[in-house]
């Protein structure tokens, strides 16, 4: 059964581009022109991707992606035609998975599509080799995906419990950008991008004790990130 992607773009001529490149790789794509009906399409069908750009006509993306995510955790590829890094930074706190910036090409937006795609269901669906470990305050259940900081829960999107796992994994090692990108994202960013950045900031509010002084989730400047086991 091919994944079904939701297009929303108010842009006709992008949105019916979108929707042929990728049925032209086996996807069954549906667009929508608008904030209003794309709530109602995720209401009636099941999509395993959301492609959202941030100009909609009738909402703020930012506010679409917020209400999505209170409702589905469908991954979220996020267009913007805004070269504000801010912009990015928000629409990755609300809960987008990843963004691209127009214009781009069309083997980018597959490779980041794809790489979605297999992070939110092939690899969650692999045996984990790991149950269940403690490092201090922070117990990390791999088989469920879930993670206790100083006894209680805290909520991870997916590719920030990715992140932190694959770091967990490899404690007291320093992991380089282009790795992390690679194991975490699937494929190879613009090593200067920021999204890294972004994302160990959100973890280091979830976990560390002081986010501004880390225990854990050690920066090497230039270089990568190090979970180190206090």
């Amino acid at each position: 059964m091919p994944h079904r992607v939701l297009v929303i773009e108010d842009d006709g001529f992008l949105r019916e581009n979108l929707i042929r490149l990728l049925e032209q790789y086996q996807y069954e794509a549906v667009g929508v022109g608008n904030a209003a009906a794309a709530i109602r399409a995720l209401a009636e069908t099941e999509y395993h991707l959301i492609v959202l750009d941030l100009g909609l006509p009738d909402a703020d993306g930012f506010d679409v992606c917020r209400r999505i995510r209170q409702k589905w955790r469908t991954p979220i590829l996020m267009l913007t035609a805004r070269t504000d890094s801010m912009d990015k930074v928000i629409g990755l706190e609300l809960g987008a998975d990843d963004y691209l910036t127009k214009p781009f090409e069309p083997k980018e937006l597959l490779a980041r599509v794809r790489a979605l795609l297999r992070r939110a269901y092939e690899y969650q669906s692999e045996p984990s080799q790991e149950t269940t470990r403690c490092f201090g305050e922070i117990v990390i259940d791999y088989a469920r995906r879930q993670v206790l900081v100083r006894g209680q829960p805290i909520s991870l999107t997916r590719r920030e419990y990715d992140l932190l796992a694959y770091l967990t994994q490899n404690a007291n090692r320093v992991i380089p950008r282009e790795q992390l990108f690679e194991q975490v994202w699937g494929y190879s960013i613009e090593f200067s991008s920021n999204t890294l950045d972004v994302y160990m900031y959100r973890l280091r509010k979830k976990i560390e004790r002081d986010p501004d002084q880390p225990q854990h989730l050690i920066t090497h400047r230039s270089y990568g990130y190090e979970f180190r086991i206090a």
